[in-house]
């Protein structure tokens, strides 16, 4: 096993890890260490079945099962399908790209501690892969905050709403989503967590108030809210705190969801075909500290 760091704010390769066997308790606590010390790591060269890959994301944490999808691996429904394939009139998966920037399930009592996403077909244009998976370091962003607003907002509590997200994709061109039912807001209701958060790997502070769900600092006035939420979100997309990824088939690419937030890169079309398989680890092994 080997670490091969990309030599920007995140991101690692992992080289010499079969993920379809078991591994060891020292490989698994190794890519636990890059996982916190990196952020993103990539696993390259993968042969996975949809079990093999739901067996290797547990044993991170608990799956999630999305309250929302309806494109799911038969008989798997912890594996996620992500596609615009099209086959007889119906899509085979659920559309990811042009999400905008987001961390999943931060509108979860339980967050979300990691994705872990297997490329099975990537589509190219001219040589170059497409549908890139954009990243922003929380933990930098976090440590390049105003002293000041650190002390101010430091025990301060943000509301994070699934509709929000979800009313932001139903505007993107050609979304055919349908809005929340009553269940499914009854299944999700709003949430509040901490705008600062102790990551559970590193031990040090991020910044925990993403654009897509995050829309009220519970502390502060309206006004004050608005301004101050619109000043994180532009702080944490500061060019020297992202990294893109450039996906090739049979990649598995790993992200903790605590120290990140990510954007799918829409810059394919419908017929530069994307398939890719998805788990979410929520933080039931891994919770961050929230005082």
């Amino acid at each position: 096993m080997r670490v091969i760091p990309t030599g920007e704010t995140l991101g690692a390769t992992i080289e010499g890890l079969d993920l379809a066997r078991p591994f060891s308790d020292d490989e698994f606590e190794g890519v636990v260490r890059a996982l916190g010390e990196r952020g993103v790591v990539r696993f390259p060269g993968q042969t996975l079945t949809g079990r093999q890959l739901a067996d290797f994301s547990a044993r991170f944490g608990e799956l999630e099962i999305n309250v929302a999808n309806t494109h799911q691996e038969p008989g798997i429904p912890e594996v996620m399908i992500l596609s615009n394939i099209v086959e007889d009139g119906k899509a085979i998966g659920l559309a990811d790209a042009g999400q905008d920037w987001h961390t999943d399930m931060s509108y979860s009592s339980t967050i979300a501690f990691a994705n872990v996403l297997y490329g099975i077909k990537i589509p190219r244009r001219a040589g170059q892969s497409l549908g890139a998976t954009e990243f922003s370091n929380m933990h930098a962003a976090y440590d390049g905050l105003p002293a000041e607003m650190k002390r101010d907002l430091e025990g301060m509590t943000v509301l994070h709403d699934f509709n929000k997200f979800w009313e932001m994709m139903r505007r993107e061109k050609g979304s055919k989503r349908p809005p929340l039912s009553d269940a499914q807001k009854k299944a999700k209701p709003p949430v509040s967590h901490p705008v600062f958060l102790t990551h559970p790997i590193t031990g040090r502070r991020v910044l925990y108030a993403n654009p897509g769900y995050a829309v009220r600092i519970n502390e502060l006035p309206q006004k004050e809210s608005a301004q101050t939420l619109a000043f994180l979100f532009q702080h944490q997309l500061k060019a020297e705190y992202r990294y893109a990824f450039h996906w090739e088939e049979r990649d598995v690419l790993m992200w903790e969801d605590i120290g990140t937030i990510h954007n799918a890169v829409a810059d394919y079309g419908p017929h530069e075909h994307r398939l890719i398989k998805r788990c979410q680890v929520m933080a039931t092994r891994f919770q961050p500290e929230e005082e």
